[in-house]
């Protein structure tokens, strides 16, 4: 596997990291399928040393999962502005996702306070910590699905975009 990623990651670094993950079995999969050989790691990478047309194969399979997951990010926002502005979807739609949001915000504030501030017995101690990253990694991705699309953002997002085209 080593020696696929190593032929592959000049050109096509989002699939040689796939290979190095545990998606990598069906990184070969979607790479066997973009060269027509059999699914398995000796026969893509024989498609790959062989054929010319290869790597232009595979930068079309990662410019296409590219296009995908920046569609299901549009898609995600898209959907967000829809209901909020619409005027037929019911009330509780249209404010579930920011309660959640200010509810998980707000449950780590209160948490990060009894860990200051209040006597926990030792064996509850390690349980609240734990929470307490899972609350703090769920925040990133709330403050991040809110606050993300900063200039800066939208500036790489038109990179990317650019580099799709």
């Amino acid at each position: 596997m080593d020696d696929l990623i190593g032929m592959v990651k000049g050109f096509a670094p989002g699939i040689a990291t796939a290979l190095g993950g545990p998606l990598a079995g069906m990184a070969v999969t979607a790479l066997s399928k973009q060269l027509g050989v059999k699914d398995e790691v000796n026969a893509v990478m024989k498609a790959i040393g062989s054929d010319p047309e290869a790597e232009a194969k595979i930068k079309q399979l990662e410019h296409d999962k590219f296009k995908a997951i920046l569609a299901d990010k549009a898609n995600a926002r898209e959907r967000e502005m829809a209901v909020v502005s619409s005027e037929h979807a019911p009330f509780i739609n249209k404010i579930v996702t920011p309660a959640l949001a200010l509810g998980v915000t707000g449950l780590s504030f209160v948490l990060f306070a009894v860990l200051m501030f209040v006597e926990v017995k030792p064996e509850a101690k390690d349980i609240l910590i734990y929470i307490l990253g899972v609350l703090s990694a769920a925040v990133t991705q709330i403050l991040s699905y809110y606050f993300g699309s900063s200039i800066g953002s939208k500036d790489k997002d038109e990179q990317l975009k650019s580099v799709v085209r």
